[in-house]
């Protein structure tokens, strides 16, 4: 029979034995007077105890009231001694004299074993009611595979929110061709959830392994929430990586975002000491406790900066004090309108370097489309795809966003730095970024003269073409239906001229390294006309052989209508018709299906606008010269 002793630890009322409670005594007396001379000791000493209190719940088990001498030998060997760190501190000095008086200091002789049997897996499946949300059933599972319990959490909301599997028939004639069915992952997720709350047995026990790595938020660096600071503790990465992932995430399609503000909303930060150690894996220790204690009091020495670093930064310093000063003299509304100024100057940053950042990304997307899918064709009409290859190979291409991307991402992040009052922009990383843009310059450098030495130069071939007039109103159009502008290198102006025919007047341009390739590529290129019963249809766009490169071709072309030939000017033409309309005082609303038009010796003349417009005397005997005409019947 042993006498037991009552003691609260924690909040915790537990029943230990008299020579249990001695040795635990000494230990406690022993950190509290070891961490007594830390700021914020009281908070070190409760997680401590916190600890302490868990582990004695663990071995109250089976009906077990009492804490034994062996539970607490027990306890020592897990959380350490301060003689295990205090004999680094003393550079593992091995000259302890034998003859100390081991009254004193008896509790030194628990040190940690290295072959704990501590952290082995939970092999029965159970709910942990203790540590639930919603039933316990994620903690349980948790618990089974020894990880944390954000883990099977997110995994059961993914789930959720998953899509669905849809059956419309099955093999063999089973069912009817109309058999449907759709089958949601969340809805069956609901259902195994709800029957795992009710098949699985609860546990009460609280999980003794603490040697499980845990997902926590970060307080100490954090940008929005500590998430990515907090998985890059996780994955023992650095912090910066998981930020670009999140952004690129954000960029390609919004995931990024959903993905953050759920993480945001079920990962907890990590307040206490013994959660910061959590999220790095470590065992709640006092080795590991004064390790972490170092650490924040003692941070790493920041690098000197370099020359180049303090020009650069100097005169942002200096407006910097000269804002503060200015703040601190208009007193608690200057330091508003100082907040106010910086979080305003921040974003602005932060939106110009993303709208910098998605232009060479969306560039290098189109590029991309337009190699890989055939169901392109054109970028537009008539300008052939082969021709952005054969311009801007895909690493000139990269070269050149990345040119543009680097400064981009610099600006984002200074945005937030400003917003944050913090510099994110790591020093090594940042001399990496900064060699990859110079080799990107100094690729386009020598890449880009090439490319613009293939429009060095210009040259014209002229064509005419005499075009018969219809026996009826001559309508002119463009092929296709659609009525928007389209890139092609085509245009046409229409005039008049005293002859019986019409005349069409081509002049084909093109671009090369000398006039004699300019030549070449004008000539290589083709287009069509046709004229089909009274229509005579342009086309939008030049057609290239396969030959041709395109070298800017264009082609200027000039329809000459015989005076007082009346014809119709459909809308489909607006896109490639110039110098017409405009100069002879008209509008483009003007131009439609049902006007007719006519030039005389002045210029153009619609017969039947009904807009105003100043009318000469030849306009009124123009007009009554078509008097008769159907057209003219209203």
């Amino acid at each position: 029979m042993k006498k037991t002793i009552s003691i609260n630890i924690s909040g915790i009322l537990f029943h230990i034995e008299e020579d249990g409670y001695t040795t635990l005594k000494k230990y406690l007396d022993a950190i509290n007077e070891h961490f007594s001379h830390y700021e914020d000791n009281q908070e070190i000493i409760t997680d401590i105890e916190n600890r302490i209190a868990e582990i004695f719940l663990s071995n109250l088990k089976n009906n077990k009231q009492v804490i034994t001498a062996e539970n607490v030998s027990n306890l020592i060997e897990k959380m350490g001694t301060i003689a295990d760190f205090e004999a680094v501190e003393n550079d593992l000095k091995s000259d302890v004299e034998p003859d100390k008086e081991e009254g004193e200091n008896d509790f030194y002789k628990y040190i940690t074993p290295p072959d704990q049997n501590a952290g082995k897996g939970y092999r029965r499946l159970t709910r942990l009611p203790n540590s639930k949300i919603l039933g316990g059933v994620c903690a349980g599972f948790a618990n089974y595979f020894a990880i944390d319990p954000l883990w099977t959490r997110l995994i059961t909301i993914l789930l959720l929110f998953s899509g669905q599997i849809s059956i419309t028939h099955l093999p063999l004639g089973l069912l009817s061709d109309d058999f449907n069915l759709n089958i949601s992952f969340g809805v069956w997720t609901v259902i195994a959830y709800a029957l795992l709350w009710v098949i699985l047995p609860p546990s009460y026990e609280k999980p003794e392994d603490k040697n499980i790595k845990k997902l926590y938020s970060n307080p100490d660096d954090r940008v929005l929430g500590g998430i990515a600071s907090g998985l890059a503790a996780y994955f023992n990465v650095d912090v910066l990586w998981i930020r670009l992932a999140f952004v690129g995430l954000i960029f390609a399609g919004g995931s990024g975002f959903v993905l953050y503000l759920i993480l945001w909303i079920i990962t907890p930060m990590a307040k206490s000491i013994t959660e910061r150690i959590e999220m790095k894996g470590g065992a709640i220790t006092l080795t590991n406790i004064e390790q972490t204690i170092q650490e924040n009091l003692n941070p790493e020495t920041p690098t000197q900066e370099s020359t180049g670093r303090k020009l650069l930064m100097a005169p942002f310093r200096i407006l910097g004090e000269i804002i503060n000063g200015l703040g601190k003299a208009l007193g608690p509304f200057g330091k508003f309108l100082l907040s106010f100024v910086r979080v305003v100057f921040g974003l602005i940053i932060f939106f110009i370097g993303t709208t910098v950042i998605i232009l060479p990304l969306l560039f290098l997307g189109i590029y991309t489309e337009l190699l890989t899918n055939n169901d392109w064709g054109y970028f537009f009409e008539g300008f052939p795809v082969e021709a952005i290859s054969e311009l801007i190979p895909i690493w000139l291409a990269i070269s050149a966003s990345v040119v543009v991307l680097i400064p981009g991402i610099v600006v984002t992040l200074l945005g937030i730095s400003v917003l944050i009052k913090r510099s994110i922009i790591d020093a090594p990383l940042g001399f990496i970024a900064f060699g990859i843009w110079i080799l990107s310059i100094v690729i386009c450098s020598f890449q880009i003269p090439k490319v613009v030495n293939q429009f060095k130069e210009q040259a014209s071939v002229e064509v005419d073409k005499s075009i018969p007039l219809p026996a009826g109103t001559l309508v002119l159009a463009t092929s296709g239906t659609e009525q928007t502008a389209e890139f092609g290198g085509v245009t046409i102006s229409i005039k008049g001229y005293d002859a019986e025919e019409a005349l069409l007047e081509q002049t084909f341009s093109s671009k090369g390294r000398n006039t004699e390739e300019a030549l070449q590529n004008a000539s290589e290129v083709t287009y069509d006309y046709s004229l089909t019963d009274s229509t005579l249809s342009f086309q939008r766009h030049l057609e290239f052989s396969n030959i041709a490169r395109y070298r800017g071709q264009y082609l200027r072309q000039t329809l000459y209508l015989p005076y007082y030939t009346p014809f119709v000017m459909d809308r489909s033409l607006l896109p490639i018709l110039r110098s017409t309309i405009s100069a002879a005082g008209y509008k483009n609303r003007d131009v439609n299906g049902k006007n007719h038009w006519v030039f005389h010796e002045e210029g153009l003349l619609c017969l039947t606008c009904t807009s105003t417009q100043d009318a000469t005397e030849l306009d009124s005997l123009t007009k009554k010269r078509f008097e008769g005409s159907y057209f003219m019947v209203k």
